[in-house]
């Protein structure tokens, strides 16, 4: 994955905001400071490589803007709505989008997934270190729209979960089920993404 220096300067300055703000604000722990860009950043940018071209994508429990903001970053093809509940972490991700001038691509929603249903569908949503896989199928496919995906960023236990999922991922609508790895050679350990593909015929 070829990051250009544009792209690379917005990353740096969002970890910048991050390590600052975030950690001041509470959104972001003291002790990631050091492992910001490893573990948070490049363990997002690297996944954004899943996602199809010129779509939008709804994260979901945004929280500090990943994947969001970072998919947003590196992918100036898509369009990013942040969904999250919680008002301190709204306004921190409002105030952060205009910084890195995304307010053209990104928009901030207060809500909770469960409550935004029959407001969003959307193509492709996503959703890192949000909530076990069964509790997260039931919360976000009802904001995939027929057709799209859910793209779940996570970790060593991901088949694990997804086998915990099944039941639910079926009562939702997903059809298909992948877990692939992005990042290989770029972070250690590579981002894994559970994809759910939600069938063309449910409503």
């Amino acid at each position: 994955m070829q990051l250009s220096a544009e792209i690379e300067s917005q990353l740096v300055a969002f970890t910048e905001i991050l390590s600052t703000d975030g950690v001041e604000r509470g959104l972001i722990g003291p002790r990631e400071v050091d492992r910001l860009w490893d573990r948070h950043i490049l363990n997002c940018a690297v996944a954004a490589t899943a996602v199809s071209r010129e779509t939008t994508v709804v994260d979901v429990g945004s929280g500090a803007g990943l994947p969001g903001i970072v998919w947003a970053i590196v992918r100036p093809d898509l369009e990013v709505i942040c969904v999250e509940p919680l008002l301190r972490r709204v306004n921190f991700l409002t105030e952060t989008i205009t910084r890195l001038d995304l307010t053209n691509r990104v928009q901030v929603r207060r809500g909770r997934a469960e409550d935004l249903a029959g407001e969003i569908q959307a193509p492709v949503v996503t959703a890192r270190a949000v909530a076990p896989l069964e509790r997260l199928v039931g919360w976000t496919m009802p904001l995939v729209a027929p057709g799209g995906e859910l793209l779940a960023l996570k970790g060593a236990a991901a088949e694990a979960e997804v086998a915990a999922a099944a039941k639910t991922i079926a009562r939702m609508g997903g059809d298909r089920v992948e877990v692939s790895e992005w990042g290989r050679g770029m972070v250690d350990p590579p981002t894994r993404v559970v994809r759910i593909h939600k069938s063309t015929t449910w409503r």
